[in-house]
């Protein structure tokens, strides 16, 4: 009886294993929008002044934060200064500053005070996607949290954010922003 109890849990253990592969493999790519418009080139649509509004959702789908947020934008030619400003809705004030550098056409890498190591950006067509680690505080303590963050630009105002959170590979939330460029 328990050889079959410890099978049940490795015949489990492969089978997750099987399942999250393979929603990977199928995953969305940045170059499946590489022929999309309105075209999003990331530097030129955060330039300026931008106004955000999101929610934050648990795992289950439970709406647990809201936000509106006000960026400015800088671009030299090279990188990209992109100031947040975030006002959550139980009064936390937050505050990042990114500095995104262009590497070539569709590659990008930046960082901020609570970004771990450099995050990845890759821009196709209306998409631009970004991956990073951020540390963010959860019940008293900080935590690591990996972000694969999408934005889709829907026309010359207008930008829509989808992110995902995870930890140990495990979604642990979903972002969604609203962009709105005056």
């Amino acid at each position: 009886m328990r050889h079959l109890k410890i099978y049940k849990s490795i015949l489990l253990i492969i089978s997750l294993f099987l399942i999250t592969s393979c929603a990977k493999n199928s995953a969305m790519k940045p170059e499946d929008f590489i022929n999309k418009e309105p075209k999003l080139i990331i530097e030129e649509y955060l330039t300026g002044n931008v106004k955000a509004w999101g929610i934050l959702q648990n795992r289950s789908g439970k709406v647990t934060r809201q936000f509106s947020a006000d960026l400015d934008g800088t671009w030299d030619g090279k990188q990209l200064i992109l100031k947040e400003k975030f006002n959550w809705d139980d009064g936390e004030v937050q505050y990042r500053e990114w500095t995104i550098l262009k590497i070539d056409e569709n590659y990008y890498e930046g960082t901020a005070g609570d970004v771990v190591g450099k995050a990845k950006g890759y821009q196709y067509g209306s998409a631009f996607k970004f991956e990073y680690d951020l540390i963010v505080p959860f019940k008293g303590k900080e935590i690591k949290v990996t972000f694969d963050d999408w934005i889709f630009k829907q026309d010359d105002q207008v930008a829509i954010n989808r992110a995902t959170l995870s930890k140990f590979g495990f979604k642990v939330g979903e972002l969604t922003v609203f962009f709105f460029k005056s």
